[in-house]
């Protein structure tokens, strides 16, 4: 399996190239519409075919690239079950497994930072979190019909459920991290540790936190697969 960390980072986000190189075939999850011609570039020298672009959720800090990358590749754009966004080529349910060759990509339901939210587990091993779970950390609850609760659930139930040398693979960091474990985060993300559901929702409902600057422009794209109509 060929698995690449690609960083963009105006909005501190990870997109993750998965490929079969038996196959050749290749999945992007979260690719950002700047980063576009240098995730293109990277497949191609590669020699590998875009078969999936998959998205973890409905982004409100960046436009996503599978709009550019369905128009230059033609794969197809999957996103969570519930999500807006009627241009998709097909929605993943919680339990739903596809294949980049050989290898299996599993949707992991992950509600709570917005309403319609899937991690990935990746060959078994590692675990695509998005926004659900940071690195020390937890995407915010309070815009996109969000639920602190709800989030609180899924990772408890959903991802701290996942045998503890799972590789945990975040939608963004903004310390430098890269990648660390279900047992890592067990023990240390501050979000979570010491915090029962209550004490968490609490937590979370006070973050006080300012909108992301893109999220007038963003949400309304990717809700179009990342089209944006006035460029």
């Amino acid at each position: 399996m060929l698995f690449r960390q690609l960083f963009e980072a105006e909005t501190s986000t990870y997109t993750y190239l998965i490929a079969d190189t038996t196959t050749q075939e290749a999945a992007l999850v979260d690719p950002v519409i700047e980063t576009v011609e240098r995730d293109i570039k990277l497949v191609r020298e590669l020699g590998l075919t875009l078969k999936y672009c998959l998205e973890t959720h409905v982004h409100a800090d960046h436009i996503t690239g599978t709009a550019k990358l369905r128009e230059l590749t033609g794969c197809a754009g999957m996103v969570p079950e519930n999500a807006q966004v009627d241009c998709a080529s097909d929605f993943i349910k919680h339990g739903d497994v596809i294949k980049v060759g050989g290898i299996p990509i599993q949707g992991i339901a992950t509600l709570g930072h917005t309403d319609s939210h899937m991690a990935y587990l990746v060959n078994g091993d590692r675990v695509l979190t998005g926004d659900a779970l940071l690195i020390r950390g937890c995407g915010r609850t309070d815009f996109q019909s969000g639920d602190a609760g709800t989030l609180y659930d899924s990772v408890m139930n959903n991802l701290f459920t996942l045998p503890d040398d799972t590789l945990v693979y975040p939608g963004h960091d903004y310390r430098g991290h890269t990648v660390s474990t279900i047992g890592e985060e067990k023990q240390w993300n501050p979000r979570f540790v010491g915090r029962n559901r209550e004490q968490f929702i609490e937590f979370m409902n006070n973050l006080d936190l300012p909108n992301p600057k893109k999220i007038m422009e963003a949400v309304p794209a990717n809700e179009n697969c990342g089209a944006v109509l006035n460029k």
